[in-house]
């Protein structure tokens, strides 16, 4: 297996969307409800939501072997705001190759910490990685409660 990391582009919207449609379906299935992953994922991939969306996000797409496995985007105050991975995916180091290359690309930019609203599944991941959580909250998405955490990390010069 080969985890290559490269630029995320406009054209694999097709990708991110179902990446970030099975990844909340399927990843989280034992920590949210099935009425909770419906609310934040929807019933079906929006590919038009997608292509449109992804024309103003950077970040980096992981392919494993060629395939595309994840993804994360980050802005330039160091936000992270999208950060999937296939379920057939996980455990296999891609969450940790997309974070490796956001952190780089955020100390390039200027950021000193970055930032995200994790997941109950992602809080861990982010936790294994240095991050701490700031507060935990609850959003509403169409009438439904979904909880996650507002979590940071400080960057250090050099990307981790």
């Amino acid at each position: 297996m080969t985890i290559e990391i490269r630029p995320l582009r406009a054209e694999d919207f097709r990708d991110v969307g179902r990446i970030f449609f099975c990844a909340v379906h399927e990843g989280t299935r034992h920590a949210y409800t099935l009425e909770q992953r419906r609310a934040w994922a929807g019933d079906t991939i929006d590919l038009s939501r997608w292509k449109d969306r992804l024309t103003t996000l950077a970040g980096f797409i992981a392919e494993e072997d060629g395939d595309p496995v994840g993804f994360m985007t980050i802005d330039r105050t160091g936000y992270v705001d999208l950060a999937f991975v296939l379920p057939s995916a996980a455990g296999k180091g891609v969450g940790g190759s997309l974070l490796n290359a956001v952190e780089h690309w955020a100390v390039a930019n200027g950021a000193t910490r970055l930032t995200s609203a994790a997941s109950l599944v992602a809080r861990s991941f982010f936790e294994k990685n240095g991050w701490t959580v700031l507060e935990e909250e609850e959003i509403d998405r169409q009438g439904v409660v979904l909880r996650r955490y507002q979590m940071q990390k400080t960057l250090a010069e050099g990307g981790q």
